[in-house]
């Protein structure tokens, strides 16, 4: 080895073994992707919380800080809020799907006014935090919102029951900043199956497909969420632009219907698509899923034990529910979902979908809207890179919002979808 050989191997050495050098800590790897990629979360339920709490009456409502809303007093009793200000920047929140969720239900004239009531108070939230909030109408706005130091919003629609199994109301929500919709609850609709109710249409109506269609065309995602494995199927099968499940698990993880089957998955990954992991331990750990199926068939049994004596039933419910107490679910269940994703589809189909503020129980060190680095930090202990992470945090769902834009532009000629009103 002739002399300048051996002194560039002795620099080399020396480089790899200074402390600069040294591999990052998963900590470390995970502040560093937030800080280039704050989290974009698929689904958070404040709007909803708003309308239970307090009535959409928020005028006088804090939202720089709800660690005090608990009611430890109020039927059920309610527990903080997830979700503020000061908590959205500790967890490096930098954009969010604001879900202006409504229950399911018959009445889906009901649905759209309570819909246009969450969009509501949605705005008027924002509105009051101008310094920490904007809803915005698109990607480009996103970006811009995160660089300026704001959260950026959007609104999500769960549940097809909100447009009233109408195109014309459909285009009006987005019209109000609806960007994307979950095609169904936790119900089926006149026109799609639900994951947990009884199918009435194999997957999706002629009408189904026009939603998915039209939805398309004008820019709103499609959210797959709570819809039936034939749902998921007739969707991808019909949508030209990616899809998004905004807040789901895995079945080969935990064999939820809510979950999102491996049947699914390659044509997610044909479709562009991004699954964000719910935070739900119902969804997300067997072992709370197993206790929540044992509770169902206990209650049965209750409920007939105590036929006429509602009284009875209740306490004794209760007995079981005190000596069965729901396991702790680690953060390590939410990642064995996103290994799962990554291992049989690829790291571009992940995102994050929460659902704070509609959720009873969080995994333990995810207990609200702080929890995103613990996640990242044991994605990042996995051997995720600092590239893997910020996809998951935000990269993969701004480039399925884009590609949603980008169809939708290329669709200006097209004329809407038309379907008859009734006479």
């Amino acid at each position: 080895m002739n002399k300048p050989t051996l002194l560039a191997g002795f620099a080399a050495l020396a480089l790899l073994s200074s402390p600069a050098a040294a591999q990052q800590s998963p900590e470390a790897v995970a502040e560093a992707a937030l800080k280039r990629a704050p989290v974009f979360d698929g689904h958070n339920d404040v709007p909803w919380a708003l309308r239970l709490r307090v009535g959409n009456v928020i005028n006088d409502f804090d939202f720089q800080d709800t660690t005090d809303t608990a009611r430890p007093d109020a039927t059920p009793p309610e527990l903080a809020m997830h979700t503020d200000l000061a908590r959205l920047r500790k967890g490096h929140v930098g954009a969010q799907f604001w879900s202006v969720y409504v229950p399911s239900n018959d009445d889906e004239s009901e649905a759209v006014q309570q819909t246009l009531e969450q969009i509501d108070v949605m705005k008027r939230l924002v509105a009051r935090y101008p310094n920490d909030l904007v809803l915005v109408p698109d990607a480009a706005g996103l970006e811009k919102a995160m660089k300026a130091g704001k959260i950026g919003g959007m609104l999500g629609m769960e549940g097809g029951q909100s447009i009233g199994s109408s195109l014309g109301v459909l285009r009006q929500m987005y019209d109000l900043g609806a960007r994307y919709m979950t095609l169904t609850h936790g119900k089926t609709t006149p026109w799609g199956d639900s994951a947990t109710d009884a199918p009435k249409h194999d997957g999706l109506t002629d009408f189904g497909r026009q939603v998915v269609r039209e939805m398309n065309r004008i820019g709103m995602i499609v959210d797959l969420s709570h819809v039936s494995e034939a749902t998921m199927k007739d969707a991808l099968e019909t949508a030209k632009a990616p899809v998004m499940f905004s807040h789901s698990g895995v079945r080969a993880v935990n064999d939820h219907p809510r979950n999102v089957p491996d049947s699914v998955l390659p044509a997610v990954k044909a479709n562009g698509g991004v699954i964000m992991v719910v935070f739900y331990p119902l969804f997300l750990d067997p072992a709370v899923r197993a206790r929540d199926l044992a509770r169902t068939a206990e209650k049965a049994r209750i409920d007939a034990q105590y036929l006429g004596n509602p009284a009875g039933a209740e306490a004794a419910l209760k007995a079981w529910d005190d000596a069965n107490p729901v396991p702790p679910t680690p953060i390590a269940k939410a990642a064995d979902h996103i290994d799962h994703i990554r291992k049989t589809i690829g790291v571009d189909h992940i995102g994050l979908g929460s659902d704070y503020d509609g959720i009873e129980i969080t995994p333990t060190g995810m207990e609200d809207v702080t929890g995103y680095p613990a996640l990242l930090t044991e994605l990042a202990r996995r051997g995720y890179s600092q590239a893997d992470l910020e996809k998951i945090a935000s990269g993969n769902m701004l480039r399925v919002l884009k590609a949603v834009e980008a169809y939708a532009a290329s669709q200006k000629g097209q004329p809407p979808v038309e379907t008859p009103v009734a006479k």
